[in-house]
């Protein structure tokens, strides 16, 4: 047994230690078997989180608990496999150890799945004045910040002080500040003015902007066009080609001068990897990714490999490395799987060649975006297959079907029953 950490010995089995339960961690800890390995899972969460749908828990859409599943109960029926929940530390490589909040664990193989946190640009202070899309509690927090705004508004008798509350910025035109734009724009349409009717809903301003010249970088042309006139439609303001200055936590300073007084930023401008400290200097890329090998394997490590947003793998397709998004990091993981087993058998590593299965984006109600391999369309069929793919990828029978009743219920009823304010209370005593 592991005196420090506490963990079972894992006699002649491999220990695979895995840092990060998201979609790549959690792909490769399904697949990895008890007979040839010994699997430790660590998270600073005892849950897996959906995060696509987390800006739908911002806009009272949904339930945190329906996009967040137990680790424990989906390894429940695993005999050799561990889940530790505490925060990785440092990667001491030359003693195959890791160091964590909970003691030093060892390990004979270390995959690095810890994914991408919000990418700030190096500018610390837009943390603490803005509000992020990459956690239960950032989504929250926002549910909370957004209901508040609101309440915050009818309250005010200052003409200026309330529209700074009903004014929403969103920092980012890619896929989530698309599909958060145009959430609130339907909370705007469809709910508020039934909760609120004291208040002038022609002052509530919603604003997207980005630095590029379009929205959704990552699609075609054309589809960011119909994307930006179908938001627009919606009375979504657009300002592209806006990088942001400061934010003083009231107005929204950019960078030609420009300024928008607000109380509510929303920052889904990018990510950077969270990869973990104590490797080799050269082993950190662009965007503080790792670089890895055509088999997810650290630069000059033998043991060390790296998956999804954390690696970064330069192809001739990919010079900078594969998109930051869900799929490489699930296919990622599943090949990952397969060449541990065959490194402990002595067979020969398969390449990683990836397979871009298209992208989707949500606008609104009956309207989405798809570009699925040379096939593009958008509207309501675009809308039923992004529904289909996300229900689908949901952990858990019950989840998938809380979410179903969810979405069921407010496409018949154009209303939500979640927008509730609940602020935790902290207790002087408490000891987390």
């Amino acid at each position: 047994m592991d005196a420090i950490s506490n963990i079972p010995d894992q006699g002649t089995k491999k220990r695979v230690v895995i840092v990060g339960g998201g979609f790549g961690g959690l792909k490769l800890a399904r697949k990895l078997n008890d007979r040839d390995f010994q699997v430790v899972l660590l998270d600073k969460n005892n849950y897996h989180l959906f995060q696509p749908l987390l800006y739908q828990v911002a806009t009272s859409g949904i339930e945190p608990s329906a996009i967040s599943f137990p680790f424990r109960k989906i390894f429940k029926y695993r005999h050799d496999f561990h889940i530790r929940m505490c925060t990785v530390e440092k990667v001491v490589s030359e003693k195959n150890c890791i160091e964590t909040s909970i003691g030093k664990i060892s390990y004979d193989y270390l995959v690095i799945a810890t994914g991408a946190g919000t990418n700030f640009f190096g500018d610390s202070t837009l943390a603490d004045r803005t509000m992020q899309l990459k956690t239960t509690s950032d989504a929250l927090f926002n549910r909370n910040r957004v209901i508040e705004s609101f309440e915050k508004a009818l309250n005010s008798a200052d003409d200026d002080t309330r529209k700074r509350w009903l004014t929403f910025v969103i920092v980012g035109g890619g896929a989530t500040g698309i599909e958060l734009a145009g959430a609130l724009a339907e909370m705007k349409k469809f709910m508020l003015p039934k909760d609120y009717p004291e208040l002038n809903w022609d002052e509530m301003r919603i604003l997207l902007v980005d630095g590029g010249e379009r929205l959704l970088n990552a699609f075609s042309e054309k589809s960011s066009l119909e994307v930006a006139r179908s938001l627009s439609s919606m009375h979504v303001e657009i300002l592209l080609k806006k990088l942001v200055k400061e934010y003083d936590g009231e107005k929204l300073t950019f960078v030609d001068g420009q300024q928008i007084v607000t109380n509510n930023v929303f920052w889904v401008a990018g990510v950077k990897a969270n990869s973990l400290l104590g490797l080799p200097r050269e082993v950190y890329g662009r965007g503080n990714r790792l670089l890895v090998d055509e088999f997810n394997r650290v630069k000059g490590m033998a043991d060390v490999f790296a998956l999804g947003d954390t690696a970064l793998m330069v192809t001739t397709d990919y010079p900078n490395g594969h998109p930051q998004v869900v799929q490489p990091s699930i296919q990622q993981a599943g090949l990952l799987a397969n060449n541990l087993r065959s490194m402990i058998k002595g067979k020969p590593l398969r390449p990683f060649k990836y397979k871009n299965k298209g992208s989707m984006a949500t606008i609104g109600r009956n309207d989405a975006v798809a570009e699925l391999s040379k096939v593009r369309f958008r509207g309501f069929f675009a809308w039923l297959l992004w529904l289909l793919v996300h229900l689908m990828s949901i952990v858990g029978v019950k989840n998938r079907l809380f979410i179903l009743i969810n979405w069921m219920w407010s496409y018949v009823t154009y209303d939500q029953s979640l927008r509730i304010l609940i602020k935790p209370e902290i207790k002087k005593s408490d000891p987390f």
